[in-house]
C-alpha cells in the first residue's frame, strides 16, 4: 500500500515511510566503509591516510548538494501540504537545474585546487601523490554526487522513498563490485578505488535524473525553467544547517588531521579514519529518520494540521531514543571487529583504533536526539534555529573542545571532545524545542 504524505502516522506507518530512507543513508555509508577496506587492506596504510587527508576537501565541494535537497524537499513538501503542485514542480526544477550547473563548476575549481589543499592539509611528499589522484578522479563524478544527495532528499518528498533506496543499493553494489575488481584483481592501486566510487557516484544521480526527466508517477517531474529567487533563498535558508553541518565536519575533520599528524603521524590519521568510516554507519540511521520524516512534517506544517504535527513529534522522540541506545551497546559490541577490518594488519593501529573507538561511541547517546532537531526545523522551514543547532554541534563546540581537550588530556582528548560536543549540543537542541514548542504547535 502506497503511503501518501497526507495520512495520519501511525508508529507503523512512520517506521515504513522512513525506512527506505534510514536504509538508504546506512547503506551510503557502508559503501564508502568499504571503499576504505579496500584501500587500506590491498593498496596501503600511506594511500588509505593519504584520501582521508583529502576527503574533507572533496566533500565541501559536493556539500551544496546535500543544502539544496534538504532545504528544497522541505520547501516542496509544505507546497503541496498547501496544495500548490505547479509550484513545486517549478521550483524542483529550477534547483536540479542550478545544482547542475554549480557541480561542472566546482569540479573545475576543484581539479585546480587539489594539490595546494593537499600541501595546505599537511600531506608529506608520500602521500601528495595519491591525494592528487584520487581527488581528481572523484571530482570527474563531482556534479553526479551533488545530483545524488539532492534526489535522496526529492524521492521522499516524490513519496517514491523505495525507489530512492533501490537507486542507493544499485549505487553501493557497483561501488562494491568494482573496488573488488579493480583493487583486489587488477591491482589497479588507488586509481581502482577513486575510478569504483565516481563511477557508483555516476549511477547515484544519473538514474533519478532520467527519472525525473521522463514522464513517472510521482508527483514530481522535471520541466521548464522559471527562476525564482525568493524560493531558492528560502531553500538555501532551509537547508543552512546541512550546509553548515558538512562544511563544519569537513572544516572539523581537516583540524582533527593536522593535530593527530602532529602528535602521532600517519597512525592517528588512519585511526580517525577508520572512526569517521564506522561513525557514518551509525549516524546514517539518525539522518535517514531525519530525511525521512522531513517531508512529512513539512506537509502537515503546511497544511495547518497541529494534532498530526504533535504526535509525529512525539513519536519521532521515542523512537530516536530507542535507537540511541541500540547504536551506542551495537559500536561498544562491534569495536574489535571493526578495527580488525580495517587495520588488523597492524597491532599498535588497531590498538589505538579500538581504543578510540570504544570512547567516541559515547556519542551515540546524544548525537540522534541533535541531529533530528535540526533536521525537525528544516522541514518547519525554519533554516535559522537549525542551522544554530548543527553549526554549534558540527563546528563551534567540537572545536573548542578539541583544542581544550587536547591540553588536558593530550591524544585521549581528542577522541572525547566528539562526545562533549554532542552533550554540549544536546542543551541547545533541548532549549530550542521548549522555546519554539507554541509557535510551531508540535507539542
Amino acid at each position: 500500500m502506497n503511503i501518501q504524505l497526507s495520512d495520519h502516522f501511525t508508529y507503523r506507518r512512520l517506521l515504513r515511510f522512513t525506512l527506505p530512507s534510514i536504509v538508504m543513508m546506512v547503506f551510503t555509508s557502508i559503501y564508502g566503509v568499504v571503499d576504505g577496506f579496500f584501500v587500506s587492506n590491498y593498496v596501503g596504510k600511506t594511500p588509505f591516510a593519504a584520501i582521508n587527508l583529502i576527503m574533507p576537501f572533496l566533500m565541501i565541494l559536493g556539500t551544496v548538494g546535500f543544502m539544496v535537497g534538504t532545504g528544497g524537499s522541505a520547501l516542496v513538501a509544505m507546497n503541496f501540504g498547501l496544495g500548490n503542485d505547479k509550484k513545486a514542480n517549478r521550483i524542483f526544477s529550477m534547483l536540479i537545474y542550478i545544482i547542475i550547473g554549480l557541480g561542472l563548476l566546482f569540479t573545475v575549481i576543484g581539479i585546480i585546487l587539489v594539490e595546494p589543499m593537499s600541501k595546505l592539509l599537511g600531506a608529506s611528499d608520500e602521500m601528495l601523490p595519491y591525494c592528487v589522484k584520487y581527488g581528481r578522479i572523484i571530482l570527474l563524478a563531482l556534479t553526479a554526487f551533488m545530483l545524488q544527495n539532492v534526489f535522496q532528499s526529492f524521492l521522499v518528498a516524490a513519496e517514491k522513498p523505495t525507489f530512492g533506496l533501490i537507486i542507493t543499493v544499485a549505487a553501493g553494489l557497483t561501488n562494491m563490485l568494482l573496488d573488488w575488481l579493480f583493487m583486489a584483481v587488477f591491482r589497479w592501486g588507488i586509481t581502482g578505488g577513486a575510478a569504483a566510487t565516481a563511477i557508483a557516484q555516476m549511477v547515484g544521480g544519473i538514474i533519478p535524473l532520467v527519472y525525473f526527466i521522463m514522464p513517472n508517477k510521482s508527483k514530481l517531474r522535471l520541466g521548464k525553467i522559471q527562476f525564482d529567487g525568493k524560493a531558492l533563498l528560502k531553500t538555501c535558508t532551509n537547508g543552512s544547517s546541512e550546509f553548515m553541518s558538512n562544511i563544519s565536519l569537513s572544516v572539523v575533520s581537516m583540524l582533527y588531521n593536522y593535530q593527530l599528524m602532529k602528535l602521532s603521524g600517519e597512525d592517528g590519521v588512519s585511526t580517525y579514519g577508520v572512526l569517521m568510516y564506522v561513525n557514518f554507519i551509525f549516524i546514517a540511521a539518525f539522518i535517514g529518520y531525519s530525511v525521512g520524516s522531513a517531508p512529512i512534517v513539512g506537509y502537515h506544517h503546511g497544511a495547518g494540521n497541529h494534532d498530526e504535527l504533535k504526535g509525529l513529534f512525539r513519536k519521532s522522540l521515542v523512537i530516536i531514543g530507542i535507537m540511541s541506545v541500540s547504536m551506542f551497546v551495537l559500536a561498544e559490541l562491534l569495536a574489535v571487529p571493526f578495527g580488525n577490518i580495517f587495520v588488523g594488519y597492524d597491532d599498535n593501529l588497531l590498538e589505538m583504533t579500538v581504543h578510540a573507538f570504544r570512547i567516541c561511541s559515547l556519542m551515540f547517546i546524544v548525537c540522534g536526539f541533535n541531529i533530528y532537531g535540526s533536521g525537525f526545523f528544516t522541514a518547519l522551514n525554519n533554516g535559522l534555529l537549525s542551522a544554530l543547532i548543527s553549526f554549534a554541534r558540527t563546528l563551534v563546540f567540537q572545536v573548542l573542545c578539541v583544542l581544550l581537550l587536547l591540553v588536558i588530556f593530550g591524544l585521549n582528548g581528542i577522541w572525547c571532545s566528539v562526545v562533549v560536543s554532542d552533550v554540549l549540543a544536546l542543551v541547545l537542541t533541548a532549549v530550542c524545542l521548549i522555546k519554539e514548542r507554541k509557535v510551531y504547535h508540535y507539542a
